[in-house]
């Protein structure tokens, strides 16, 4: 199956990518992951990435198509991916139709994690992170610590970071308002989007989106 998974930032989309693609047998191609190979393999679209995010401007949609056209032709893709984190906008996803047409296949289904905003501030300003294991995250609501700011594992100092904040996270939700959620309405149109609640256990998500592919 070609899968692209979409939702705004705290949906859990990394956390239900990995899950899923593991429960369907095909690679979980994620844009970060894309980004940190490339540029620390050196690749020709590597180097170009850097030379952008070093100079604080964003990498043109050019380069980011690119590096996941590189990808998803990989052997390891040719039964199916899922993608995520692209397209992030409907450049990207008018090319990567362009892509999968030229090569004679095409997307399976787009699912949309949905989640209320006011939730999506709530478990982002929440999170607090370990600053001496990055792996260590904990929620002052959710998961709080025993000590606050006090890391349970390891007994590190625990922070916020500064794109955590409720102001800098409802930046981040205008940014994929205004520039991801258009794709939904494309793949809208082409009858590919299913959209589920990222409310509830993870596991509980994870059976939900297997059962909009007809997998539960």
């Amino acid at each position: 199956m070609r899968i692209v998974l979409v939702g705004p930032p705290g949906a859990g989309k990394g956390t239900q990518a990995h899950l899923l693609a593991k429960s369907l047998g095909i690679p979980h191609v994620s844009t970060g992951d894309l980004f940190r190979a490339n540029i620390s393999q050196g690749t020709p679209l590597g180097v170009q990435a850097k030379s952008f995010m070093d100079a604080g401007k964003l990498v043109p949609d050019e380069v980011t198509i690119g590096m996941a056209k590189d990808r998803i032709a990989q052997d390891d893709c040719a039964g199916g991916f899922l993608l995520d984190g692209f397209p992030r906008n409907l450049v990207q996803a008018e090319a990567l139709d362009g892509i999968l047409k030229e090569w004679g296949v095409a997307l399976d289904a787009v699912l949309d994690l949905e989640v209320p905003e006011d939730e999506i501030v709530k478990r982002i300003a929440g999170r607090r992170l370990c600053r001496r294991n990055g792996a260590h995250v904990f929620h002052v609501d959710y998961n709080p610590p025993k000590t606050e700011g006090v890391c349970d594992e390891c007994g590190g100092e625990l922070y916020q970071r500064s794109d955590d904040t409720e102001e800098a996270v409802r930046v981040r939700l205008d940014v994929y308002h205004n520039e991801t959620e258009p794709i939904i309405a494309y793949y809208g149109e082409q009858g590919l989007v299913s959209t589920i609640s990222a409310l509830g256990p993870v596991e509980e998500v994870t059976q939900r989106l297997l059962a909009a592919l007809g997998r539960a």
